[in-house]
C-alpha cells in the first residue's frame, strides 16, 4: 500500500518539493458518529417503505403505486446498506500527502480529483485524535467540522479538505505544523 500511495501522490509534486508524508484513509467498513442517527432513520423510513410496497404487491396489486415505490425501496437498501459500501469503496480510492509546500488530497474515484492546499496560507486545520493513535485532520475552522461529517445533510455542498481516518495521526499533524514553520 505505501508503494503505491506514495507513487499516486508522487505523481503530484512539482520537481522542487519533498514529500514528507503520504497515507490513506483506513479501509473497510467504519461507523461514524453520524450514523447513530442515520441507522435507526433508516431502519424506520426503509421499513415503512418496504411494508408499503409490499402491501400493494399482496393487496390491491395498483402497477403505478409499486412502481411508485420501487425508486423508494432503492433508497431504503442505499441507506440501510449500500452508503457504508460506498464509503468504503470511496475510502479506498482516496490518497493523501504532506509535501514542504502543500497538502496534496488525491481522489481516483469517478475520474482523477485533486485538491491542493498551500502550506504558507492554511490557517486553520484541527486534529481529532481516538485511542488508537488514528484520527482525522480537518484543514478548516472547528465551527465547520459537524457539517462535514455529516453528509447526509450538505448533499451538494463542497466537500471540507481533510484527512480522515488515518493512523498515527498526531505525528502527521506535527510534520503538516513542522513544514508551516519551515516555509514561514
Amino acid at each position: 500500500m505505501w508503494n503505491e500511495t506514495t507513487s499516486i501522490v508522487k505523481q503530484e509534486l512539482d520537481s522542487r518539493e519533498k514529500l514528507l508524508w503520504a497515507g490513506q484513509p483506513r479501509k473497510g467498513l467504519t461507523l461514524r458518529a453520524s450514523d447513530a442517527i442515520m441507522i435507526p432513520f433508516s431502519l424506520l423510513w426503509g421499513g415503512f417503505w418496504i411494508f408499503r410496497v409490499y402491501s400493494l404487491i399482496r393487496g390491491s396489486g395498483d402497477l403505478f403505486a409499486i412502481i411508485w415505490g420501487i425508486p423508494f425501496v432503492s433508497m431504503v437498501f442505499y441507506l440501510i446498506l449500500g452508503r457504508f459500501f460506498v464509503d468504503s469503496w470511496k475510502r479506498d480510492k482516496t490518497y493523501y500527502g504532506v509535501t514542504d509546500q502543500r497538502i496534496i488530497i488525491v481522489s481516483n474515484l469517478f475520474g482523477r480529483k485533486l485538491q491542493s492546499l498551500n502550506i504558507r496560507t492554511l490557517q486553520d486545520f484541527t486534529l481529532e485524535e481516538k485511542s488508537d493513535e488514528s484520527g482525522t485532520i480537518t484543514f478548516n475552522s472547528p465551527e465547520k467540522q459537524w457539517w462535514s461529517n455529516n453528509a447526509w445533510f450538505r448533499q451538494g455542498q463542497p466537500e471540507i479538505p481533510s484527512f480522515e481516518m488515518i493512523q498515527e495521526a498526531k505525528k502527521v499533524y506535527e510534520i503538516i505544523r513542522e513544514a508551516q514553520r519551515r516555509s514561514a
